[in-house]
């Protein structure tokens, strides 16, 4: 028979665990709310910029030598690939965290399978704890990012990445984080940063005939710095949101659970306490009878 003090002890623990992760749940929530905010409000900046970069891009007189119009246009074979790893700084929020590392770890096997030496770039400390401890080379490390980022963090970080790839030291660049879909959906993508394929972009010669100043190449030098900055921020903060709205998900289905635990231990309780009501009871009938 279960000691009754134990069950009651076990009663009072889940509930304060119950009280946790119903605290959570509200805070992820908070959290949620101003990321998802922020989400919807650069989206629709990154699609104008997208398609001001496709029409300027698709007006460039073609050079005689087929060189690109700019160095981050420069289509190489893919021998050197740098991956972004974007990840939580925090647990608790079901597989959100394994999920990206499931992804990061599939894309570097099919890369080395195809004979192309992968780095990474570790955005997140889940991402940093996990990937330190293999034997790829991280180029960059950011434990602790998301408790405090904006656009200037993620322009630094593309900054970098830009410098290295025009300097010849990468022929690549991809993204693996979650994308937000919905506070119940959130879909690791992979991303490809740099080389900017103005296909993807939608670029096209017809349309309008614009006179441009500065001149489009001019113009083109400054978009897409710009664009590769915006995109990684962009991704940052899809992150940020999808980790809000997977951490919300689990605290509440944890609350849940400890709610139907706590169910349980009440009816296991109970039981316990009758069956040794009954026997009590039992034995002073008993000594009752012996005594007549």
């Amino acid at each position: 028979m279960p000691n009754l003090i134990d069950i009651r002890r076990r009663i009072r623990s889940v509930k304060s665990t119950q009280q946790i992760t119903k605290a959570m749940k509200m805070v992820a929530a908070s959290k949620l709310r101003r990321s998802q905010e922020r989400v919807i409000a650069a989206r629709p900046y990154a699609a104008t910029l997208g398609a001001t970069l496709a029409s300027v891009a698709g007006r460039l007189p073609a050079r005689e030598d087929g060189s690109p119009a700019h160095p981050l246009l420069a289509q190489r074979p893919e021998k050197r690939v740098v991956l972004v790893v974007v990840t939580g700084d925090k647990g608790l929020c079901g597989a959100f965290n394994t999920n990206v590392n499931r992804a990061a770890g599939a894309f570097v096997r099919e890369k080395k399978a195809a004979g192309a030496e992968v780095s990474l770039v570790t955005l997140g400390r889940k991402s940093t704890d996990f990937w330190k401890r293999r034997t790829l080379p991280i180029l960059d490390a950011r434990p602790g990012l998301f408790q405090r980022f904006g656009y200037d963090t993620a322009a630094e970080i593309a900054r970098s990445l830009s410098a290295r790839f025009t300097a010849g030291e990468v022929d690549a660049v991809y993204v693996v984080y979650n994308e937000f879909k919905s506070v119940i959906s959130q879909i690791v993508s992979v991303k490809r940063l740099l080389a900017i394929e103005l296909g993807e972009l939608g670029a096209s010669t017809g349309g309008a005939d614009y006179i441009f100043e500065p001149g489009p190449d001019v113009i083109l030098g400054r978009l897409l710095p710009r664009h590769v900055e915006f995109q990684l921020f962009r991704y940052l903060l899809e992150s940020n949101a999808a980790e809000n709205a997977a951490r919300m998900t689990a605290m509440e289905s944890a609350t849940k659970n400890a709610g139907e635990m706590i169910d349980s231990l009440t009816l296991t309780y109970n039981r316990a306490r009758q069956a040794k009501i009954t026997k009590e009871l039992i034995e002073i009938v008993s000594g009752a009878e012996a005594l007549k």
